[in-house]
């Protein structure tokens, strides 16, 4: 991958803990790329890495008992190796985080305008009164009514919805060039879901700010997303343009997390499709591809891993980690219009 014009490139990113049951390989050598104005959504099962991955970008996982390799170059800086200072100046500034929990994120015994204003002013020469005025137009931004009021208020004060509003407003202070949103609508409401998403999205177009929104949602990856990538196992196992993912998933974890989606347009299944056996231990992963002890397609090269490599000429842009050919996936996953997880013996509605 060439990194010209890329606003952020990863290469070969692995991270590992040392425990005392052993060394976890939390994410294995993954490489990617985001631009100016895109977002790129990371979905996987809970401990496929997805949380890891973005957290290494801006050194929030550095630990003594962490080993960090590979590179990651934002807007021309080395992030991975970067000193402390150096990522204390981008971080918020240049790079923004939209946690999973705002309540664990924002101090309860500080006001919230100050709390944004104060990161204005670590990062800018403005005066605190301009920093002020600041923090309440953005509340005003991401849709805090009576913001001037509620910029006095304490966190307790505010509701799930509101809160998240806050860490979008405290992440946009600083005009960010990239956010990480790490499940950000989690423990809310689908309506509130929707309208957080749906500004998030709407204020990053509009300030050509890149966003990485990891998300377990595959409704949300579909109304959202510009480019999709897919995790199992610490590993990318594919990356593709969502259309193209949508209408051609090419990995068999992807179909099942796909199929295991309910579709309104279908007559109700009998038994909602799950993807068999558990998520693999990242302390002593299976040997070759990871999902192979899962997977229903698996055969004896499997037990080699797969690169992550374009399969069609036509779609150069959409990589996989498998080593079925294009057409026999296509063969084993279509059946009767349904994706198929046994190769025909099994079908879950895709």
């Amino acid at each position: 991958m060439s990194g010209a014009g890329h606003l952020l490139q990863v290469e070969d990113l692995s991270v590992s803990f040392e425990t005392e049951g052993g060394t976890v390989h939390a994410v294995d050598a993954v490489s990617f790329v985001a631009d100016a104005g895109e977002i790129l959504c990371v979905v996987g099962e809970s401990g496929s890495g997805k949380s890891v991955m973005t957290s290494s970008l801006i050194g929030l996982t550095r630990a003594e008992n962490a080993t960090i390799s590979g590179r990651a170059t934002f807007d021309g800086v080395e992030l991975v190796g970067a000193p402390e200072r150096t990522l204390e100046r981008i971080r918020g500034a240049q790079v923004a985080l939209i946690p999973q929990d705002p309540m664990s994120a924002l101090d309860p015994v500080l006001r919230i305008g100050h709390q944004i204003a104060e990161q204005i002013r670590v990062h800018t020469s403005v005066s605190r009164r301009a920093a002020e005025e600041q923090a309440v137009a953005l509340m005003e931004r991401v849709g805090i009514p009576q913001a001037r009021t509620r910029s006095r208020a304490f966190v307790h004060e505010f509701s799930g919805g509101m809160r998240q509003r806050i860490m979008i407003a405290m992440a946009l202070s600083c005009r960010p060039k990239l956010i990480v949103a790490d499940e950000p609508t989690t423990a809310l409401d689908v309506t509130i879901q929707a309208q957080i998403l749906h500004e998030l999205a709407g204020l990053c177009h509009e300030t050509g700010t890149a966003l990485i929104l990891v998300t377990h949602d595959f409704g949300v990856v579909a109304e959202l997303a510009d480019r999709v990538i897919v995790m199992y196992g610490g590993r990318i196992v594919e990356q593709a343009a969502v259309a193209e993912l949508f209408d051609d998933p090419q990995h068999p974890y992807t179909w099942g997390l796909l199929g295991s989606v309910p579709r309104v347009d279908r007559p109700r299944a009998k038994r909602l499709p799950t993807i068999s056996g558990a998520p693999p231990s990242l302390i002593r992963p299976p040997a070759g591809c990871h999902f192979a002890p899962r997977c229903p397609h698996a055969f004896e090269r499997c037990g080699e891993v797969p690169p992550l490599a374009a399969h069609s000429r036509e779609r150069p842009e959409h990589r996989d980690r498998c080593w079925l050919d294009v057409a026999e996936k296509r063969r084993r996953r279509v059946v009767g219009g349904d994706i198929g997880l046994a190769g025909g013996k099994e079908t879950i509605v895709a």
